[in-house]
């Protein structure tokens, strides 16, 4: 569960769309599945919505008691896109996660009982006023070298429940790792697509899409609406698929947005409404590609690199 913000289109000279080879009145969407390796209801959902629906790619949340078993389905499904989700809070006190580095070693992203801070935005605000840079790029890098341990090839880095990582030095210290390990950035808030923008870097160009900012009623002819109005350059949705049983039931008070946003990426209702509004459904592949040109990587990363064999977008 990500924060929110509004569709909309902003201008600039040349849009993110443009720098990725499209014409500019082209309308690109990433249809992104946040979340993966929470548990294993969310994982059979993702891997549904981006095998059989309409969605392009997924994030995985590394700690998670979820992420071996999302792991070895992107093993043995090396064609599906997918991000690193990083992860510093946790919103599930019955699965419970924690940090992959020793407790030990980054004190500062614990609250007083040796935990991650719960997404509130007073767990929010406690989290961000006391995190120590440095402690955050050595767990950012515990949940990245986890993925390159595995073999895995990831095409981007985006933040769980921290919009642009809820720090100006949290999203540099990203956009740094990025750069070292070949990866691209979901940068969406204003402040920092202005930043990227003004480094040549492609980043959306309107308004980010979270998919938890929607009602429940009514949602599959609200996403419908969306794809009729989408503006035109580079769109991203985060969404939210789960299969919503009884095991989602138990542990997750967002089970309801999960399994509704799952029956509409798979549904024929989706497709149908992309093919009619002629949009462009893409992932990070393209975009990895234009950062890793700009910006790195500087040195061996331990994954493959953008322009091994896997298609670009």
């Amino acid at each position: 569960m990500d924060e929110v913000s509004v569709p909309g289109a902003v201008t600039f000279s040349e849009r993110s769309s443009e720098r990725l080879g499209y014409p500019r009145d082209a309308r690109l969407l990433i249809i992104n599945c946040d979340d993966f390796g929470m548990y294993p209801e969310i994982n059979a959902a993702v891997v549904e919505a981006v095998e059989e629906g309409i969605a392009s790619s997924c994030s995985l949340m590394v700690p998670c008691p979820g992420a071996a078993e999302a792991m070895k389905m992107l093993g043995l499904r090396p064609w599906i896109p997918f991000g690193i989700h990083l992860t510093l809070v946790c919103e599930m006190p019955d699965i419970r996660w924690g940090p992959l580095t020793a407790r030990e070693r980054v004190p500062s992203l614990l609250d007083p009982a040796g935990e991650l801070f719960p997404p509130t935005p007073d767990g929010r605000a406690a989290l961000l006023g006391q995190a120590r840079p440095e402690e955050v790029e050595r767990e950012f890098r515990a949940q990245i070298d986890a993925v390159a341990r595995a073999g895995l090839t990831p095409t981007h880095l985006d933040f769980h429940c921290l919009a642009d990582g809820g720090r100006d030095d949290v999203l540099d210290l990203t956009v740094a790792l990025a750069a070292e390990y070949g990866l691209a950035v979901r940068v969406w808030l204003d402040p920092g697509r202005r930043a990227m923008r003004r480094r040549g870097l492609p980043v959306t160009d309107n308004g980010f899409l979270d998919s938890f900012a929607l009602d429940i009623e009514g949602k599959a002819a609200r996403y419908v609406q969306l794809l009729r109005d989408l503006p035109a350059g580079l769109n991203e949705w985060a969404v939210h698929p789960g299969l919503g049983g009884s095991g989602s039931r138990a542990v997750d008070g967002g089970w309801d947005v999960r399994r509704t946003d799952y029956e509409f990426l798979t549904s024929p209702q989706a497709r149908e409404a992309l093919e009619r509004e002629n949009i462009t459904v893409i992932d990070y592949r393209g975009i990895q590609r234009a950062w890793s040109r700009l910006v790195g990587p500087r040195q061996p990363t331990g994954f493959r690199s953008v322009d091994d064999d896997r298609p670009l977008s």
